[in-house]
């Protein structure tokens, strides 16, 4: 839908007799000169007012009249507005007494929604909209409490926001600019381009507009650091902090041991993902990770996220609860919309069973049957073609999940991450040996990995941190702890690795996925 689309749907709306029409947008000189154009198309009067200038009239606007500040009623005009109409309850006032047909633009109107007497102005001026055609318009960043009576009598219109060829035609604008005032042509490889222009996805013109001008001037340069930028204040943006984090990982597959197939089944599903424009088959959901604590299912979600290049968004089901009559489910809705507004992105929800695991029944007053159901109706609905979010749930007790959220279609896939095997215990120590600077092909790997039977990811790397500590107590002065083979093996000797200490547990676990969920890796241990 381009811009004249907009205005003959505003049109549209006018010709409809509409008395309560709800634009949400921080754009407000856009939507003022959608409504000024659609106005004129109807021939209409439009008068604006804001809490500032009081009620006036639009310039350019239709209705028959040659100019200046046209006004029925009895009104003095004072600067931009009428006389004293500045208070809302004085403008509902003035438009109630009033006989002129026209549009009513109020700017920032929302707060006056808790005003019992606004409440009824509103109401009684589009009662009588069939015998005085006065349109109120209201256009405000936020509508979070519209009292149902006024639901009832409104329509909505909902700007459009910038596709992806708006977002380069205002790239490449930019970049022309920019040139022209300073002499050089902007920096930056197509890739980066690309991914910066994927990544303003979702924000509005005057947000886009701002942002791109701003990674400009800047250095002359769309480099990382701008995306960067631009993704942290998107995510502001959207209204999630709190409730949804935001993160850039670095992590990729080459930092994770093991897990295989998860390797696999993830490199296959990356480009039709990633991929907004040309795709002919399904964007994949996302998957829920099953498995030992400390196996590696938190690390796998960064990966994933840090492979493909897009934001991790990271749910906290914590935060989202509420002790008001709901508040939770609200919260939720808000992440999740939040999540698709920074869309490609991955949605980790880390420990899923506790936010959602069980049946809090009456002991909690129904409220977590309320956010499952919430969130079950997202997962169905989601347009997951235009706003793609790849879901990694990770669960260490499947048990307690109910059925319906983890039935086949929920996810593309139950993974099971297991106890890394022997190949991947060599990577596991490899890679936390090399993290704090020692070299691999100093040690015996395969001996480590074979000592290390059973271990989570986890527990080898807490096993090579404590035997640093102890190799640095021996020589307290040197600047750098010698670690020899024999530290690491003392330490892995006196450890009790989970799969010891709750040795029950972990087998009911392994046993319940053996024949229900794909493994990760291999399962030879």
């Amino acid at each position: 839908m381009n811009e004249r689309a907009e205005i003959n749907e505003l049109s549209a709306l006018f010709r409809a007799r509409v008395p309560l029409i709800l634009i949400e947008t921080h754009e407000e000189p856009r939507i003022l000169r959608l409504l000024t154009q659609a106005a004129s198309l109807e021939n209409q009067l439009l008068m604006n007012w804001s809490i500032v200038d009081g009620l006036g009239r639009v310039a350019g606007s239709g209705g028959g009249f040659s100019g200046g500040l046209q006004v029925v009623h009895s009104g003095e005009s004072q600067g931009k507005g009428i006389y004293q109409t500045n208070e809302l309850i004085d403008c509902l006032r003035h438009i109630d007494k009033s006989t002129q047909n026209g549009i009513y633009v109020l700017c920032d109107a929302h707060p006056g929604f808790k005003d019992a007497v606004a409440v009824r102005l509103i109401r009684e001026i589009a009662m009588d909209h069939t015998k005085c055609a006065r349109t109120l318009v209201f256009v405000s960043p936020t509508f979070e409490e519209v009292p149902t009576e006024l639901l009832r009598l409104a329509g909505h219109f909902k700007p459009r926001l910038p596709t992806r060829e708006d977002i380069r035609s205002i790239v490449i604008n930019e970049a022309q600019l920019y040139q022209t005032q300073n002499g050089d042509k902007v920096r930056g490889d197509k890739r980066t381009v690309n991914l910066l222009i994927m990544h303003l996805l979702g924000l509005e013109f005057d947000d886009v507009r701002r942002l791109v001008r701003q990674a400009l001037r800047a250095d002359g340069e769309i480099n990382k650091e701008d995306i960067r930028r631009i993704l942290a204040i998107k995510h502001k943006a959207l209204g999630g902090a709190g409730v949804l984090g935001f993160e850039e990982s670095t992590v990729t597959f080459d930092a994770v041991g093991g897990l295989a197939r998860l390797k696999h089944w993830t490199a296959l599903r990356q480009k039709p993902f990633i991929d907004l424009q040309h795709v002919s088959i399904d964007r994949p959901k996302g998957m829920l990770l099953l498995g030992v604590m400390g196996g590696g299912k938190s690390l796998a979600a960064r990966a994933i996220a840090g492979e493909w290049g897009v934001p991790l968004m990271r749910l906290d089901f914590g935060a989202i609860y509420n002790k008001f009559y709901g508040e939770s489910e609200r919260n939720l809705r808000v992440a999740l919309e939040a999540a698709e507004g920074m869309a490609p992105c991955v949605l980790w929800i880390d420990e899923l069973e506790k936010g959602l695991g069980g049946d809090g029944g009456e002991q909690d007053g129904g409220v977590s049957r309320r956010v499952l159901g919430t969130f079950l109706t997202w997962l169905s609905e989601r347009n997951n073609a235009a706003k793609p979010v790849f879901i990694v749930a990770t669960a260490n007790d499947i048990s307690t999940l109910p059925p319906e959220l983890i039935r086949k279609g929920r996810f593309d896939e139950i993974f099971f991450v297991d106890f890394p095997n022997s190949a991947a215990r060599e990577q596991i120590f490899a890679v936390h040996l090399k993290k704090r600077g020692y070299g691999a092909e100093h040690f015996d790997l395969t001996e480590l990995a074979a000592k290390a039977r059973n271990f989570s990811g986890a527990e080898i790397e807490q096993a090579i941190i404590a035997s640093i500590f102890e190799s640095a107590a021996r020589a307290p002065h040197v600047g750098k702890a010698e670690l020899t083979q024999a530290d690491i093996m003392h330490e892995l000797e006196r450890t009790r690795p989970l799969s010891v200490v709750m040795a029950e547990r972990i087998g009911r676990l392994r046993a319940w996925a053996h024949d229900r969920a794909v493994l990760a890796d291999d399962n030879e241990i």
